[in-house]
């Protein structure tokens, strides 16, 4: 092949891409202030309080150590102590920028104390210097992703190599070693507590969604009952009076012309209202009356089982699943009524196992479908729950609709087991749950 035509590797391309994405990253001045907690209310503003009293406590402190162990009584500890304490308050609203300041403040602080170092005390960074850098090093953690991390702690580790290779007094002793440890340590917890932030955030948006799921399925099974309740009486009725109107002139001898043209206005009136009552019911059944551009909206499938189980695991559960037999297409009653199973099985497995190890398994069988959802006792306290109950009842109506069977039930160990059994082949060729409403749970 010709060298001109050889397509690019792309494995320098992206890591180039990468790269540059990292220095857009850390030269960022975007602000981005740090999130309340979410619970309990009343500690919402705690991590801000927090990070008030620090900078006033290392501030005081940088300019307590200034003065007492190195013997300088410059008015411009003031202003270092300051900006020691304005950093760290700052890295409350844009962390990259607060945490250049307070390098760039480190490095005055270094330069300041140079001459004044005696035998053994700390150069580049003071004592209390790593400590006093790390709550930017953990604002930092807390909303970039690791790989940003990483890279801040490098360039402050870095910057203090530089400066101890180029300006080391004689008598100092290296604080590089502890400044690694401290900011490592910083970087681990910021990323530790920001991944708790990430999953509970997906857990919340699990819950809603499931909730509103749960609505919507509410609503449409109040409207397929009303439907029901308008087909079977008022569509009977109409039907009825259609008849008796086609039928009426056969029983009277010789009507006149003039009851003939009621007798078929009032027929053809009452069929109007049928085909009329026949669209505001299809309305009724519909999932989506308000999407007509959309009408045939694709139910869940199967297929998307690892979508579903990926979003459990991001709010916080270990899912295991494991699939036996021979996996192939099933009716779409089967693969929406499995897929409902499962996805309000694990949702009760967020709201009152959480911490637990839930393990989803389906085994294709020759004319069966087995489903079995289990998980281990949970690890820690279930918040309390707004939920009805219903879900177990909707999902053995669900199996009941196709001939199934489901069963629920505490485990030994403390977990629990929800097992169903699906039959593949349906009787005369039936495909129920292919309607438009589905069963409430």
């Amino acid at each position: 092949m010709n060298a001109q035509n050889a397509s690019p590797d792309p494995a320098p391309a992206a890591a180039g891409h990468a790269l540059r994405g990292l220095v857009r990253e850390l030269f960022t001045l975007k602000k981005d202030p740090l999130p309340p907690m979410a619970r309990p209310r009343w500690l919402a503003r705690l991590p801000h309080t927090l990070v008030v009293y620090a900078a006033v406590f290392f501030g005081s402190l940088t300019s307590v150590q200034l003065q007492d162990h190195y013997d300088i009584h410059d008015p411009s500890i003031v202003l270092l102590s300051l900006f020691t304490g304005f950093a760290i308050i700052s890295a409350l609203f844009r962390p990259i920028a607060a945490w250049w300041l307070g390098l760039l403040n480190a490095g005055f602080i270094a330069w300041v104390i140079r001459d004044h170092v005696g035998q053994g005390q700390a150069w580049p960074w003071t004592a209390i210097g790593p400590f006093s850098f790390a709550p930017l090093i953990l604002l930092v953690a807390l909303r970039v992703p690791p790989r940003v991390t990483i890279a801040v702690i490098s360039v402050s580790v870095a910057a203090g190599a530089v400066a101890e290779g180029v300006f080391k007094p004689e008598k100092s002793r290296s604080s590089l070693l502890v400044a690694l440890l401290v900011f490592g340590f910083a970087g681990l917890l910021g990323y530790a507590l920001r991944a708790m932030r990430l999953a509970r955030g997906q857990l919340v948006a699990q819950e809603t969604l499931t909730e509103e799921e749960r609505a919507r399925r509410t609503l449409l099974e109040e409207r397929s009952r009303i439907a029901r309740e308008l087909h079977d009486v008022v569509a009977h009725h109409m039907s009825v009076i259609s008849i008796q109107a086609q039928v009426a002139p056969h029983l009277v001898e010789n009507p006149s012309q003039e009851l003939k043209e009621n007798l078929a206005g009032i027929r053809e009136n009452a069929l109007e209202a049928l085909t009329e009552l026949r669209r505001v019911l299809g309305v009724l059944r519909s999932e989506r009356p308000d999407d007509p551009a959309n009408p045939h909206h694709p139910q869940p499938t199967l297929a998307e089982l690892d979508g579903l189980v990926d979003n459990v695991r991001g709010a916080g559960l270990e899912v295991t699943t494991e699939t036996a037999g021979i996996r192939r297409p099933l009716t779409p009653g089967v693969e929406l009524t499995a897929y409902r199973i499962v996805q309000e099985a694990l949702s009760n497995c967020l709201r009152h196992a959480p911490g637990s190890r839930v393990e989803v398994g389906i085994a294709y069988g020759p004319r069966e479908l087995h489903l079995c959802i289990a998980n281990s006792a949970p690890t820690r306290v279930a918040a309390p729950s707004p939920g009805t109950g219903h879900g177990l009842l909707g999902m053995r109506e669900r199996a009941g609709m196709l001939g199934g069977e489901l069963a629920a039930g505490p485990r030994p160990d403390g977990g629990y087991e929800v097992s169903a059994v699906l039959p593949m082949d349906l009787p005369g060729g039936a495909v129920p749950g292919t309607e438009k409403t589905e069963k409430a749970s």
